[in-house]
């Protein structure tokens, strides 16, 4: 759903820094690009033009994994988790503040809806302010 994807990335420009944001932007838009666009039409089928020098069952991919330990792709994607988990953590906060400050206002004009000006109400009323008062903060 893009509408989520436009209320995230604004709640993270809310609550993030200069340097937040920058950082935000250059791990998901380049690297992701670079490896899903790049990344697999230039490494994509690693051993397809491989030859090995016998013809002994399974020397192939033995002979590719000594001669290449490693594989760019999955190393790739490995280091993108890695690199991308603070991230990603930081996005899940930001979704928990968004949907508590969401319950936060509902509950704030379902109170604010009672006709009656019982203090029970207004003293409800002041601590959701309070407790928006801190997500703004947070």
């Amino acid at each position: 759903d893009w509408g989520f994807l436009e209320k995230l990335l604004d709640q993270v420009q809310e609550h993030s820094t200069v340097v937040g944001k920058i950082w935000l932007t250059v791990l998901f838009i380049f690297r992701i690009l670079i490896l899903g666009l790049a990344g697999e039409s230039v490494w994509g089928d690693e051993q397809s033009d491989f030859e090995c020098n016998t013809a002994q069952p399974g020397c192939t991919n033995v002979c590719y994994d000594q001669a290449f330990p490693i594989s760019h792709i999955p190393y790739w994607v490995l280091q993108f988790l890695f690199v991308s988990t603070p991230t990603l953590v930081y996005l899940g906060h930001v979704i928990y503040l968004s949907r508590r400050e969401e319950r936060l206002r509902q509950k704030e004009g379902e109170l604010r809806a009672l006709p009656d000006k019982d203090p029970r109400v207004e003293r409800a009323l002041a601590g959701i302010e309070r407790q928006m008062a801190k997500i703004s903060v947070a």
